[in-house]
């Protein structure tokens, strides 16, 4: 699976950015979902996981009640959306392909797309 994330920027504190995964390669739709990220100098971590029919998703307790995993198997399209960001939600985000069932474990997840960067300001 190739995996190609877009949509990150620069915003303030307090506004929103929707990222993008455009998938390809293999079954968009046997493919669980993840984002993930990594800021300067801090491991790689789970920000959110869905299922392969949008069925189940998780969320880390950082991010829960602002941002919002979903996916569009039609167009082979995972999305994220982001609202109320923090300075704190600052870093390079991917998108992860696992096969099958899915996994809030980086581990698990065997495609990664190149990153977007997401930069808040306070």
């Amino acid at each position: 699976v190739q995996l190609q994330a877009s949509g990150g920027g620069l915003v303030q504190a307090g506004g929103s950015l929707r990222l993008s995964c455009a998938a390809s390669g293999r079954t968009f739709s046997n493919y669980a979902m993840g984002w993930f990220r990594q800021a300067p100098g801090k491991e790689r971590e789970i920000v959110s996981a869905i299922g392969r029919s949008s069925g189940s998703t998780y969320y880390a307790d950082s991010v829960k009640g602002r941002f919002t995993i979903s996916r569009d198997n039609a167009k082979n399209t995972v999305y994220l959306q982001m609202n109320s960001l923090k300075p704190e939600d600052t870093a390079l985000y991917y998108c992860a392909a696992k096969f099958t069932f899915s996994s809030y474990y980086t581990q698990d997840y065997a495609y990664w797309g190149q990153g977007t960067q997401v930069t808040v300001s306070s």
